[in-house]
């Protein structure tokens, strides 16, 4: 079995190397074969800085956390040779005070692949050749693409957002910016029975989450969402305090603005008074819980269109492209790559 792995070995710079042959999967793991994975803005940050939000990698790791895979080897697990699989990149410990408190996302001692806290480094799934617990392998009940299903992950995130913004039937939800992460927002509120619409300084952005379930979306410059009242819930995905303001002042009174982004400080002020004034709750949101089920039975319901997520797929051995083209801004959708 042809086996590619890619590696970071510094910030900007991947190698695609052959893989070593590999020892049988540990008890409790299985071995897959890759089948898509997901470039994500994490991903991005570590190819960049060779780090992320503070916390550098101290040697060279293979990135991705976002993945669909082919069972190739159960190893007695539950598991059917050839089953496609969504991978739950989250290997908790289950013994810590935020696991029995159900919040496996803040696992003390959690191990997560392709990331810069856990040590030693979990090696991600930009690779073909993949082991990994069998308890993190979810396989799916009706046929599903495989393309699809790797945005598993990355909608789990927005559900869980969407879980502690309380969205549900007839919730009126502002979804801000329409990047990967916006427009899987878009997807996770509707999904739950809400009004949703979107906003984005890019026209082909917004007609991408009208597409996908917003009943209405703002180009920035051109139309602005409602200025106060309008929403019982705001999805910040945007990364941007500008559109964070834009959250305040359009969530109604007592509302709840959910930060999904990786907010980064700059020259705009945060216009927190509003909190207090509105009596905003105001949510960080960060992985998952146990809405990566969900999010599996949602893909494999069919209801969304996720191929219209999707801006470009690469090769592994053509990673350092696929990054090229996630910098240049350019891309409407994921980027993601295959084995080959």
């Amino acid at each position: 079995m042809e086996n590619q792995v890619t590696q970071l070995v510094a910030a900007g710079e991947v190698t695609v190397m052959p893989g070593e042959p590999a020892m049988p999967p540990p008890p409790g793991w299985v071995r897959l074969k890759l089948a898509r994975a997901g470039i994500c803005g994490t991903d991005m940050h570590y190819f960049r800085h060779f780090g992320n939000a503070g916390f550098p990698l101290r040697n060279p790791v293979t990135l991705g956390h976002e993945a669909s895979a082919h069972v190739v080897d159960p190893n007695g697990s539950d598991l059917a040779s050839g089953a496609l699989v969504a991978l739950n990149p989250i290997i908790a410990c289950h013994q810590c005070d935020a696991c029995r408190r159900g919040h496996e996302n803040l696992c003390t001692a959690k191990r997560f692949p392709g990331s810069a806290l856990t040590y030693p480094h979990v090696d991600g799934f930009f690779r073909s050749v993949i082991d990994f617990p069998a308890e993190c392998c979810i396989p799916v009940s009706s046929p599903v693409a495989a393309e699809h299903l790797s945005f598993a992950e990355p909608l789990a995130c927005s559900l869980h957002a969407a879980t502690l913004g309380e969205v549900g039937e007839g919730s009126r939800v502002l979804v801000l910016g329409c990047g990967p992460m916006g427009l899987l927002s878009v997807i996770a509120a509707a999904s739950r029975g809400a009004t949703v619409h979107c906003s984005d300084l890019r026209s082909e952005a917004v007609e991408r989450g009208c597409e996908i379930g917003a009943s209405q979306g703002f180009v920035i410059g051109e139309g602005e969402p409602p200025a106060d009242s309008a929403y019982d819930c705001v999805i910040e995905a945007s990364g941007s305090i500008v559109a964070l303001n834009q959250g305040f002042q359009s969530v109604r009174r007592q509302g709840r603005v959910v930060v999904l982004s990786n907010l980064q400080a700059g020259s705009t002020a945060p216009e927190l008074q509003r909190i207090m004034l509105k009596e905003i709750s105001l949510i960080g949101s960060f992985q998952f819980n146990r809405e990566f089920r969900e999010a599996v039975e949602v893909i494999a319901r069919g209801q969304f269109d996720f191929g219209k997520l999707i801006a470009r797929v690469f090769a592994l051995s053509e990673i350092e492209q696929a990054f090229e083209l996630a910098f240049s801004g350019t891309a409407v959708g994921k980027i993601q790559l295959a084995d080959g």
